[in-house]
């Protein structure tokens, strides 16, 4: 079996039998676009919530590609590496991608390294990754060859303050993007690396947004048919074109009367422990604080989880207050995912808390 599918947008008909399902569901998809067919469904991820089924509509996905092509220059012609699942939302939008602009695209199955099924004489201007996929691969030595990229987009879940290292490294220009499938992939980019890293989010062009009464982001506009599309994300607008990301509004937790962000407290994490194994913060019932802060890390049990929280205690006191502190640290061998690669937290933290 072909370890990568090449799909030529002006070059349909002449595309080589697919050696499996997914490069047909990929190519399926290129015919229907081409063909014109007007709408889409596809499901949410999962990893905030329960995924459920959005019809798109050819307009909405036209436009994303439109105003994602004017905010990284893509240019007809140039080769895009397909390695996100095509059944969702990134893979997807990669695939419309590549038929609105007119580039060359490869296709692979999804997996934590998908260079590995690019030969190294295949060239790649563009692609789009999510962190875990990033990590691998800088992890296994091919900076250099991510060099030779012109754009990266990386999405799907938070880039870590060790991969944020690691990525500050790179020569080609990384983004991380926002967005979710009602938005039809991303609405806003934020640089990683370079002369341009911010620390903020930019709209893309056409995009309206405000916040709620909680603070929580809203959007607009050509991608949600004009739509309001109001999420959980807490942000801090820097100006009516950027916007600095808080956290979840549904990952603040109530411990004995103290309301805890789970983001921060990561974020701390990560500044303790750059080279940690994945972990996040999460929460449990308790009769005497009603939620309880935890830590899942993504490992085998230390010999004494006892000292193993002692030693977290003593190094996250500079950066929390001891409230913000987790109370009991649970290990997993292996973090459960959705079927794009984010963590899928509340099945992880069940597993775990069934190995009790």
């Amino acid at each position: 079996m072909a370890s990568f599918y090449p799909i030529n947008p002006q070059q349909l008909n002449d595309s080589p039998p697919p050696s499996s399902d997914y490069f047909a569901l990929a190519l399926d998809f290129c015919r229907a676009w081409a063909a014109g067919q007007q709408t889409f469904v596809r499901q949410t991820s999962g990893s905030t919530g329960n995924p459920k089924s959005i019809e798109i509509n050819r307009n909405q996905l036209q436009h994303s590609a439109k105003i994602t092509q004017q905010a990284l220059q893509l240019q007809q012609g140039q080769t895009a590496l397909v390695c996100l699942n095509v059944a969702f939302i990134a893979g997807t939008m990669m695939l419309v991608r590549g038929m609105e602009m007119g580039l060359n695209m490869y296709v692979v199955m999804p997996s934590s390294n998908p260079l590995e099924d690019i030969p190294a004489d295949v060239a790649v201007d563009f692609a789009a990754f999510v962190p875990l996929q990033m990590q691998t691969m800088l992890q296994n030595g091919l900076a250099s060859r991510l060099n030779t990229f012109q754009k990266i987009i990386v999405g799907g879940a938070a880039v870590s303050e060790s991969l944020l290292a690691q990525i500050a490294l790179l020569q080609v220009p990384v983004f991380s993007t926002y967005g979710m499938t009602e938005t039809v992939s991303h609405v806003a980019l934020r640089r990683l690396n370079g002369l341009h890293k911010s620390e903020s989010y930019a709209l893309l062009p056409n995009i309206e947004a405000n916040t709620d009464e909680r603070g929580c982001l809203r959007l607009r506009g050509a991608v949600t048919n004009q739509a309001w599309v109001q999420t959980n994300d807490l942000v801090q607008f820097i100006d009516n074109q950027s916007f600095i990301i808080i956290g979840r509004a549904d990952n603040i937790i109530n411990s004995g009367g103290v309301k805890i962000q789970l983001e921060k407290v990561e974020k701390a994490i990560e500044q303790v422990w750059c080279k940690q194994p994945r972990f996040f913060a999460w929460h449990q019932l308790d009769k005497t604080l009603g939620q309880k802060l935890i830590l899942i890390i993504e490992t085998t049990a230390p010999a004494d989880s006892n000292l193993a929280i002692k030693t977290l205690k003593v190094q996250l006191l500079p950066h929390l207050t001891n409230y913000e502190i987790p109370k009991q640290i649970y290990y997993i061998e292996k973090f459960i995912e959705t079927p794009t690669g984010k963590i899928d937290k509340r099945a992880t933290f069940e597993a775990a808390n069934q190995l009790l």
